[in-house]
């Protein structure tokens, strides 16, 4: 070459971390969001196999470099798309995995070829940082700018097209890099480059043209579809989720969930809407007649417009408009509702207006789109009711599918806020899937009474109700004390509609567990041992149930330790649904990548003979900490700053978007420049001068981003996205710099090592995503970026450098 590859490893670095992101979105949609972490972080440790592999073979590839690159990233473009081909044709079954073990075997497929497009790629990175080592700096900048401007620009082709779609794009945005390689590389197109790119062009195009979703059979879509007469009439996709609107010709949907036993009519027409295949909710045709929406009052969310005459309701979650239908039953003057995803608001307001009766249209209804605790923070006005719908679906909450998501509307910072903009004698109404034994609807009262008790609650008690049907149940938190009037209502309306009475002040036992009967009032007990011996409730329950927080927003989180050797003896018993698969898998995950990880570090060792001798010890284990604690350090960095900001931002897909790209485009700059910095100042210099900006930095922001983010929430999206950029600039440009110095140093010093500090760093960061989710569980995010900062700060003391340039 003639010249650095700058522009084909920038292209080939935006396509791979596009293909990231998209695979997650694409696995996401055919299995489960928590699955698909699993499957691509394990996939990622491609990158650790590349650094041996280069290790290995550093010789022969360099020897053939300006081919071996051409060709790697000819392969990268092709498996790229029949990687994903080929993984949807294995018959992997994720919810089998505790009893069929055959389904190990499947799943050691699925990362192999998954692995192997990001083992392609970086292999064709790490080449060219051994081939030029003296310029790494730049090409590693070059690598951290291009994957920003991927990871930015996926979440663009994610606007535009659907997922599947993208497959083929990416592959070719591949291939042009390949082809730009070329260009850079100035030897000339000859027979063997020219056939190379035409198979691949080729393969591209008749593979990539019509690739279709497998689906999990267990997904609610899947299911559905089974019936007969059912027919997917519209299908939306986004960043933030693939709507599927699917009718029924021969049985009708009956989708109300939590209705009353004594209810014994149909509910008008519905269609379905999944979510991601998952979380059905369902878009009501609007009857002629008021009275035929009376199903919706026999529901246990009902129960606020029973205790008083409700005239202002602000509804987290508008969905497909059923809690909207219930406020207009109830003769409510003025509803407010917010969705987060603008594609379920515009199936309502427009391609199903006719069906649903112009919902959205009605003078007295309201739907704004965006993150509803932004919202709420940024609106002046208060309510009689905020309702939080319920949208998740009852097999993926009971089986423990959301114990990874964050989940900031409750939290106890959360119902804090709802409580702030209740009126007087105002009230928070949350219903939730009832799971046996009890676990979300503790962990909500719990959540509840704690903020009560934050907010000078002396009594908290008394401002607390709780009911439950059959398969759902209902928190009502007011702005006051209950009054005697209030409790007789909710005597009479749990009476009339067979809903059994869990909490009210005062509330004798002989009235709990009347008409859902359980062998025990279990609910009842639970609640009571909350109000009387909290923490020791909480020490010797068999689930997690403390309150989450807007440092730890796992509301799903259920899972203890000391409970799995009993609840997997019950596997076959049904005790598989007591168990919080999320939460496993994430372990699972964390320690396949330590075992891979310590096999494909610890591998070239073994083989390598050409580090010199004196070097092979100290400097052996210098580099493998160094590379292995900035890796955890960066991506726990990111961790935080996404936290951080989901709650400023107004939507979660825009955070991802404005942080990764920010903190990855910044970084790479910080690597340009700090070739500059060490020919002035020497390697370890200029990587002290960067840690200890980065702990200063960090110091601060622990210290600062809370109160500002309260100051500046109710500002416009473009000035809060403009002090994101502001806020992460300084440190991700201060964090480019300690890889870019540690490469340039062993290219100084020891140049072989360079692939396989590449792949210790690649295997760091796979374990350190799902350790760094662990850590946030159990410990907060705050924790999580202290630790960041102890990693930044124990790289500094191993820096792998034996001289000074």
């Amino acid at each position: 070459m003639n010249r650095l590859p700058y522009l084909s490893i920038a292209l080939v670095s935006a396509a791979a971390l596009a293909y990231e992101i998209l695979l997650m979105r694409l696995f996401g949609m055919i299995q489960w969001h928590h699955f698909a972490y699993m499957v691509i972080s394990l996939a990622l440790l491609g990158y650790g196999a590349s650094g041996t592999f280069v290790s290995l073979a550093k010789n022969v590839l360099l020897r053939y470099a300006d081919l071996a690159y051409f060709v790697m990233l000819l392969l990268f473009s092709v498996s790229s798309l029949l990687s994903f081909l080929l993984a949807q044709q294995i018959a992997f079954d994720p919810m089998e995995l505790l009893w069929d073990y055959r389904q190990l075997v499947q799943l050691l497929w699925l990362y192999l070829l998954l692995a192997l497009p990001f083992f392609f790629v970086a292999t064709a990175i790490g080449l060219m940082f051994i081939r030029y080592s003296f310029g790494i700096s730049k090409l590693y900048s070059a690598n951290l700018v291009g994957s920003g401007l991927g990871s930015l620009g996926i979440l663009y082709l994610l606007s535009l097209f659907f997922p599947e779609s993208i497959l083929q794009i990416i592959s070719l945005f591949a291939l042009l890099a390949a082809a730009v390689a070329v260009w850079e590389m100035k030897s000339g197109i000859n027979a063997v480059v020219l056939l190379l790119f035409t198979a691949a062009l080729a393969a591209i195009f008749l593979f990539g043209s019509n690739v279709t979703l497998r689906m999990n059979e267990y997904k609610d879509l899947s299911q559905t579809l089974r019936i007969g007469g059912m027919k997917i009439i519209e299908e939306r996709s986004s960043a933030l989720e693939r709507l599927t609107v699917v009718e029924s010709s021969d049985i009708p949907f009956r989708y109300v969930p939590g209705l009353s036993m004594a209810w014994g009519l149909e509910p008008p027409e519905q269609l379905a809407v999944f979510m991601d295949g998952n979380g059905m909710s369902v878009i009501t045709k609007m009857p002629e007649k008021r009275e035929a929406l009376q199903y919706l009052d026999y529901q246990t969310s009902a129960l606020a417009y029973h205790l008083k005459h409700i005239d202002s309701t602000f509804i987290v979650g508008a969905g497909g408009g059923t809690d909207i239908l219930q406020a207009l039953y109830h003769k409510v003057e003025k509803i407010e509702a917010v969705e987060i995803d603008p594609q379920m608001a515009d199936l309502i307001a427009k391609r199903f207006a006719a069906f649903s009766g112009a919902l959205y249209e009605k003078e007295n209804v309201t739907v704004y789109t965006g993150e509803a605790r932004a919202f709420i923070a940024s609106s002046p006005k208060t309510f009689d009711l905020i309702q939080m719908a319920m949208v998740e679906s009852f097999g993926a909450s009971a089986a423990g599918l959301y114990s990874l998501s964050e989940n900031y509307l409750y939290t106890t910072e959360a119902i804090a806020l709802y409580l702030s903009h209740l009126r007087p004698g105002g009230y928070l109404s949350v219903t939730r899937w009832l799971k046996l034994p009890p676990r979300d609807m503790l962990k909500l009262f719990a959540t509840a009474l704690e903020a009560l008790e934050k907010s000078g609650i002396a009594d908290p008690g008394k401002q607390l109700v709780m009911i439950r049907g059959l398969q759902t149940g209902t928190l009502l938190v007011k702005n006051g004390p209950f009054t005697s009037g209030e409790i007789e209502a909710l005597k009479r309306f749990c009476t009339t509609r067979l809903f059994d009475m869990v909490y009210y002040s005062g509330m004798p036992p002989s009235e709990a567990n009347r008409y859902n009967r359980l062998e025990k009032p279990v609910f009842y007990n639970g609640v009571q041992e909350l109000l009387k011996h909290k923490e020791s409730f909480y020490e010797n329950y068999k689930f997690y149930v403390r309150p989450p927080s807007d440092d730890r927003p796992y509301f799903g989180h259920f899972f203890k330790w000391k409970s799995l050797p009993e609840l997997f003896a019950l596997r076959g018993k049904g005790g598989l649904n007591l168990l919080e698969s999320g939460y496993l898998i994430l372990v699972a995950t964390l320690l396949q990548a330590i075992a891979a990880s310590i096999v494909l570090i610890l591998l070239p060792l073994l083989f390598q003979r050409n580090i010199p001798k004196e070097h092979t010890g100290r400097q052996r284990t210098k580099v493998l900490l160094y590379f292995f604690s900035l890796g955890f350090a960066f991506l726990f960095l990111e961790i935080y700053f996404i936290q951080k900001l989901t709650l400023f931002l107004t939507h979660p897909i825009n955070t991802v978007a404005i942080v990764l790209g920010s903190f990855l485009i910044f970084a790479g700059l910080g690597s340009s420049y700090s070739f500059r910095l060490a020919q002035k100042n020497g390697y370890r210099v200029a990587t002290t001068y960067a840690v200890v900006s980065i702990v200063i930095l960090g110091l601060v922001y622990i210290w600062m981003l809370d109160p500002l983010f309260s100051v500046l929430i109710t500002r416009g999206e473009l000035f809060k996205a403009t002090v994101a950029v502001a806020l992460i600039a300084p440190v991700a440009f201060a964090m480019g710099i300690p890889f870019a110095m540690g490469l340039s140093s062993l290219g100084k010093t020891d140049e072989a090592m360079i692939p396989w500090a590449w792949g210790v760093n690649g295997c760091a960061s796979v374990i350190s995503a799902a350790m760094a989710t662990l850590v946030s569980i159990h410990f907060g995010f705050l924790v999580v970026m202290l630790l960041a900062l102890f990693f930044y700060l124990a790289a500094l003391f191993v820096f792998p450098a034996e001289k000074m340039s």
